[in-house]
């Protein structure tokens, strides 16, 4: 079925508000995954919203959270997500990042007692549209295990980059230290469809394209002990720098067990006027790259998905809306 962005929007925000979240948080959670299904990243759009409202229901997620930030040292900003969605607290943060690096050249967020991130580009995209370079790093519940282990130690750990391009869309970088985001597994079980072989183990340690054995087991790592490296880093700076859980601490954004995921993210800001560069010198690589047939920038592709999303509304699946739509009638029964 085919919804408009504000259709979209309403649907999600007044499921969640059914399920035990606040207006506010409601609507903040809303425009972003409407914003991800508009980028075409299924995964960490609407297919959320049931796990998102599951987890509101019995208060593993605190749908009535109130982010705080304070400015802990100077261009240090600290955001308490207060054991409720990521999307508000963002929200509060990314506004003050991007003024006070524009003040003083560089600045950091670190957020804890966080939930899912969702689709990190969107957030470094909206400090380079600011005029900045941004870096975000966040963690998630341990489904990759480290080199030459078979325990689950580490996250998908996806990681983010953004630049301005003068006279163009930045360019931004989003990628899983995985081989896929662990969101393409959940949209494969949902659906009942296989996935290849080099996606995941399962608990024996063998490859498998059930994704249900998948998310049962470990996620195959990007680049292999490489990409393993990089997941303990992000760890480190997602966790270890701001006092959040470590994936292997943390419960499940998938269900409704266990207390809050608590986990954390890290964002760094930089003014490139502060550093002698600028968004007109970085075009000039942009511009170069883009004299080779076949070569995309990243980031494009979201930017055409977005700009054809707003003309003609967003597709969504029978099997997401069904769930929603459950999702409200449960939520009316228990009232």
């Amino acid at each position: 079925m085919k919804l408009s962005i504000a259709e979209a929007h309403r649907l999600v925000s007044e499921t969640l508000e059914k399920n035990r979240v606040s207006p506010a948080n409601a609507a903040a959670v809303a425009r972003a995954l409407v914003e991800a299904e508009a980028v075409g990243q299924s995964g960490h759009g609407l297919r959320r919203v049931e796990a998102y409202s599951l987890q509101a229901r019995i208060g593993k997620v605190d749908g009535f959270a109130r982010p705080v930030v304070e400015e802990s040292r100077p261009g240090v900003l600290k955001a308490d997500a207060a054991s409720g969605f990521a999307y508000p607290a963002f929200e509060c943060v990314l506004p003050r990042l991007a003024d006070v690096a524009l003040r003083q050249g560089i600045a950091v967020a670190a957020v804890s007692r966080s939930h899912h991130a969702g689709v990190l580009g969107l957030h470094v995209e909206y400090l380079a549209n600011r005029g900045l370079v941004a870096l975000m790093v966040a963690n998630a519940p341990a489904a990759m295990a480290a080199w030459g282990g078979r325990r689950p130690m580490f996250g998908t750990n996806p990681v983010a980059f953004a630049a301005p391009i003068a006279g163009s869309d930045p360019v931004v970088i989003d990628m899983a230290l995985s081989t896929v985001a662990r969101g393409r597994l959940i949209k494969a079980a949902q659906k009942g469809e296989p996935i290849p072989e080099d996606w995941a183990l399962g608990p024996d340690g063998n490859p498998t394209t059930d994704p249900k054995v998948g998310l049962a087991g470990t996620m195959m790592p990007s680049g292999g002990a490489k990409g393993a490296a990089l997941a303990m880093m992000v760890d480190l700076m997602a966790a270890g720098l701001t006092g959040a859980q470590f994936g292997f601490e943390a419960s499940s954004l998938l269900d409704d067990k266990g207390p809050s995921p608590a986990i954390g993210q890290t964002i760094v800001a930089i003014d490139p006027q502060a550093t002698g560069g600028s968004a007109d010198y970085m075009a000039r690589l942009a511009e170069e790259l883009g004299r080779e047939e076949g070569v995309r920038l990243p980031g494009r592709r979201g930017a055409d998905a977005r700009r054809r999303s707003l003309e003609s509304g967003i597709e969504v699946d029978d099997d997401v809306l069904e769930a929603i739509r459950a999702l409200q009638s449960n939520s009316r029964k228990s009232a």
